[in-house]
């Protein structure tokens, strides 16, 4: 059994979590090239344990009638955030991030979701992945510029080397939501959960404007008593 155009259904049912997740304070500043780099590390450290715990779940599940439909190698992004952290962090990265608490809310929700209702993970995979073929290059290019990066440094996480032409990848990617065996009562939920996924997010751009924050006025601070 499918549902009529459920990828329809979950870009509709997410419309108002997505320009709010777009209007939250630290993406509007990125949008217009106002980058911190510690804030920036910061989220691509916690990406790192979102995806590799989103990545090891639908992986585990790729026999799942539902979840092993978006078992797809093309968008992992996992090793690509190994790469940017360890540009960020340096050779013992592993020893120096660890995720916020917003990123470990998100992660025990995937994590969760993956043993108790496994379809559920369907929202999540689209929040993200979705997200990322839409507006990765926009989003690299203004994150090039504003940190002054040279030759795609600390960005591989935008880059999907295997996927040629996203439009027509994305297209495709609507098409295996469409063919998914499920009934409205599972679209409706995904849709729920979907939207929850939105507000992980969300969650952790919060925390990291406030990181922003504080270092602007640690830099403030230092100044005044620098002047004194």
């Amino acid at each position: 059994m499918t549902v009529s155009d459920f990828a329809k259904q979950l870009k509709e049912g997410t419309k108002k979590s997505h320009s709010a997740a777009e209007n939250t304070s630290f993406v509007k500043s990125f949008l217009k090239g106002v980058v911190n780099k510690e804030s920036y590390r910061g989220l691509i450290s916690d990406f790192y344990f979102v995806y590799t715990a989103l990545e090891e779940e639908v992986s585990k599940l790729q026999d799942h009638p539902v979840v092993g439909c978006l078992d797809l190698p093309d968008l992992r992004r996992k090793l690509a955030l190994e790469m940017d952290v360890r540009y960020y962090y340096g050779p013992i990265w592993r020893s120096l991030i660890k995720p916020s608490e917003a990123c470990e809310r998100y992660v025990n929700r995937i994590r969760e979701v993956a043993k108790n209702e496994p379809e559920l993970l369907v929202g999540h995979h689209y929040t993200r992945y979705l997200g990322d073929l839409s507006g990765g290059q926009i989003l690299k290019g203004i994150a090039e510029k504003a940190m002054e990066l040279g030759n795609g440094e600390g960005l591989k996480f935008y880059e999907f080397e295997k996927i040629e032409d996203p439009k027509a990848y994305k297209a495709g990617y609507r098409g295996i939501l469409n063919s998914l065996p499920i009934d409205q009562h599972q679209a409706d939920a995904i849709i729920v959960e979907a939207n929850y996924a939105f507000r992980l997010n969300m969650y952790m751009f919060d925390t990291l404007e406030g990181n922003w924050f504080k270092s602007i006025l640690k830099i403030f601070i230092s100044s005044i008593f620098k002047r004194k």
